[in-house]
């Protein structure tokens, strides 16, 4: 079968994680990324990130960009804008993740584009967004969890605000771009007009609280940090203590609660009217908890899981590594190997969109340039006098 994006082509002027993560999970499904990078800046700055960063290179841009093409190009000279013009007329897309405000400065915008390409859909990534009194500056994953209020909430209630482990908002802001970007031009292909699409990270993480947002404006509910990750209002859900490590139940239906406590070989708590039902385990949340602390301690996690698995939702609190060699995560091929001329073969994390009958292919980031030429010459038709010139100008 051919996949699912097969035949759609866009242009990205992408840097870091979010909107590289974005385009590469859309490369993956088979468009056509052709990713632009600045010459003279050297590329994405993420290609020199260590651990394992050389020649213009690195894990991190490898985890980030593979199945993308990449050209040099440099769009603030005037050859450099002409190229970039004549890729816009055979493009369906451009996407970028740059500052709110630098889209309209630079010439991004569909307005400034329709009479190239009527039809282009222009995607833009950004912090906050390229409107209100915070367009104009630059946003981060850390700052975003700092600014949405998800960072106060996460951690112990007597530790410091602690961000995420992984960088869940640029994670979450690429997938969301990938999507309005995808939606833009599947309008296009419509009606044979463009749009912009206006991307923010602020705004994904703060679509992110959901719930927590709801309850808060709308009743008398204050989010806070809880003890042991739990849940704030289905008990017990949260982290405990084993004999050897951690592990994490999920008892989200009454009927776990009640599959749970004859596995706790414990005839108090089986008996203790305070934990009988929800609202009674809420109200003694605290009790709960000492509860439960003094009986998981008792066991190893691979014990609990043996007893609790089938009828409890449980997990053990896995290191990284331990994820990356779980049976399910191999299973759904999630861990994928890519063969790099320079690396050897990278393992790295697969696509977590699955279409039946559609074979995954994988092919590395390009290094920075390294389809500039074919581009110009294939797609555009330029002849090699003209590349050289463009070479000689430092346009490419």
């Amino acid at each position: 079968m051919k996949r699912p994006l097969d035949g759609v082509r866009i242009l990205a002027l992408s840097q870091f994680g979010a909107g590289p993560y974005g385009m590469m999970l859309l490369a993956d499904l088979g468009a056509e990324i052709i990713k632009i990078e600045d010459p003279s800046a050297g590329g994405d700055v993420s290609r020199y990130v260590d651990p394992g960063a050389e020649n213009q290179d690195s894990l991190y841009f490898q985890s980030l960009n593979r199945n993308n093409r990449c050209i040099t190009l440099d769009l603030r000279s005037e050859a450099g804008r002409a190229v970039f013009h004549d890729l816009i007329r055979v493009s369906d897309g451009l996407f970028s993740n740059l500052r709110g405000d630098l889209p309209a400065r630079l010439g991004l915008l569909h307005s400034n584009l329709q009479r190239i390409n009527p039809a282009i859909v222009c995607c833009s990534l950004s912090g906050f967004g390229m409107t209100g009194p915070r367009a104009a500056e630059p946003g981060y994953d850390y700052l975003i969890q700092a600014y949405s209020g998800m960072m106060s909430l996460t951690g112990e209630p007597d530790s410091p605000p602690a961000r995420a482990g992984v960088s869940v908002i640029d994670f979450s802001g690429g997938i969301a771009a990938a999507l309005g970007l995808v939606t833009g031009i599947m309008q296009a292909r419509q009606t044979g007009v463009g749009c912009d699409v206006d991307i923010s990270l602020l705004d994904t993480a703060v679509s992110m609280l959901n719930y927590l947002a709801a309850w808060t404006l709308n009743s008398d509910y204050r989010p806070e940090r809880l003890p042991n990750s739990s849940h704030p209002t289905l008990y017990p859900s949260q982290v405990l203590k084993t004999a050897d490590g951690y592990m994490a139940i999920m008892c989200a239906k009454e009927k776990f609660w009640e599959a749970l406590v004859p596995e706790l070989d414990d005839d108090a708590i089986a008996s203790d009217p305070r934990f009988a039902r929800f609202a009674d385990r809420f109200e003694h949340r605290d009790a709960l908890w000492a509860e439960l602390d003094r009986i998981f301690v008792t066991r190893t996690t691979a014990d609990w899981l043996d007893r609790l698995r089938g009828k409890v939702p449980c997990a053990p609190v896995n290191s990284v590594e331990e994820a990356l060699r779980d049976e399910q995560v191999l299973a759904r091929q999630m861990v994928i190997e890519v063969e790099h001329p320079e690396f050897g073969p990278i393992r790295q994390t697969g696509n977590p969109i699955k279409f039946a009958g559609v074979e995954e292919s994988h092919s590395p980031a390009a290094p920075l340039g390294a389809d500039t030429s074919i581009i110009l010459a294939d797609l555009l038709g330029y002849t090699d006098e003209r590349i050289r010139r463009l070479k000689a100008a430092g346009a490419i």
